[in-house]
């Protein structure tokens, strides 16, 4: 059942994205990645699915096995066709001295010899968030598109994470000038309730529709969520919270660049807007200090001090604290934070044995 709240977001959302005008509206951002990964296979023909292997989607089905950060162990069989292929990582690269763009050819190389010929889509992020804040560089976006085209797969983009105005524009492709072919949106959208939505052409739409695509659930097309992602969109919109994350991120990425200058675990300071992270890095052999420990502890002392950061950690890259202030944060609030988690540092490392820096 349509109702008005459903037409006028849908309406809402596809005039953000005017290439990417079909949009169907669920629940949550696994449920939405499962939609776009079988829209992707009925359209194509093809079954195969490729994702990053830092990659987290969602926890059921496709999406599950689409996911390689973690949940693989113990459940039994994935899903068959699904491969991964190393994220672009300028901090740890997979290989010293290998550019983004030979990485990537070769990733797609081995994906070759190893499909049967029926590559459906690539899903990923263009920030992973889980996977340790990983930025896909300038350039990589198109350069995965045009990868994608010349093997008849579709780009699936989950921005369940990184869209609505996080990472300083509406939608974090928007900075490559690169538009996926499907789009799924989940978290921000729902501003706590359980929304999510897959955005998708006319094109692919209608070859779904011809052929019969079907995925319902109980509450796909819910009004009252509907009106919520509504307010949300108006919101973002009529408070420019896209440049505020963009204002707001440069301040807490120089702070925790300066605190980067001050604290020898700290290894590397990445991320836009406000999704940023800071990946720590060994300070001896001792397992107290190690990327994990460190990172772990202080964050549990963060939180002591009253700053809650990074506390959902599943998943999260060894060593990598998460940070993503809410979009409505102001200046003090940013300072404030930067301040607890520098007190959060001087007393974690004080409570460590003296080591010599890790080599």
């Amino acid at each position: 059942m349509l109702s008005g709240p459903v037409v006028d977001l849908a309406e809402a959302l596809a005039g953000l994205v005017p290439q990417l005008p079909k949009v169907m509206l669920l629940s949550t951002g696994g449920e939405a990645n499962e939609a776009a990964i079988k829209l992707a296979k009925l359209v194509t023909g093809g079954w195969e699915v490729v994702g990053f292997a830092q990659s987290w989607h969602g926890m059921t089905g496709m999406a599950a096995s689409a996911t390689y950060k973690a949940g693989r162990h113990g459940y039994g069989p994935m899903a068959a066709g699904c491969f991964a292929i190393p994220a672009p990582n300028a901090y740890r690269p997979r290989f010293a001295g290998v550019d983004w763009q030979t990485e990537l050819d070769d990733a797609f190389d081995l994906i070759d010899r190893q499909s049967t010929g029926n590559l459906a889509a690539f899903i990923a992020e263009p920030i992973l968030s889980s996977g340790g804040v990983i930025e896909l560089p300038a350039g990589y976006l198109a350069a995965l598109k045009q990868k994608c085209i010349e093997r008849g797969m579709l780009l699936i983009l989950d921005e369940a994470q990184t869209g609505m105005g996080r990472t300083g524009t509406m939608f974090a492709f928007e900075r490559d000038g690169v538009v996926p072919d499907i789009l799924v949106l989940s978290k921000t959208l729902g501003a706590g309730l359980p929304l999510s939505a897959v955005l998708t052409t006319d094109q692919i739409s209608q070859t779904a529709d011809d052929r019969g695509f079907l995925f319902y659930t109980t509450h796909v097309n819910d009004p009252l969520p509907a009106m919520v992602g509504l307010k949300v969109i108006e919101i973002v919109r009529r408070d420019g919270l896209a440049a505020r994350a963009a204002a707001l991120g440069d301040r807490l990425k120089r702070g925790l660049r300066a605190l980067q200058q001050n604290y020898d675990c700290i290894g590397d300071v990445r991320g836009r807007g406000l999704l940023l992270g800071v990946e720590f890095r060994a300070l001896g052999r001792n397992e107290n200090h190690s990327a994990r420990a460190l990172s772990d502890a202080v964050t549990d002392r963060a939180l002591h001090l009253g700053l809650s950061s990074n506390i959902v950690r599943t998943g999260a890259s060894d060593g990598v604290m998460r940070i993503a202030p809410p979009l409505t944060a102001t200046e003090d609030e940013i300072d404030l934070g930067l301040d607890l988690l520098d007190a959060a540092l001087e007393q974690t490392l004080e409570q460590l044995p003296r080591v010599h820096a890790a080599e």
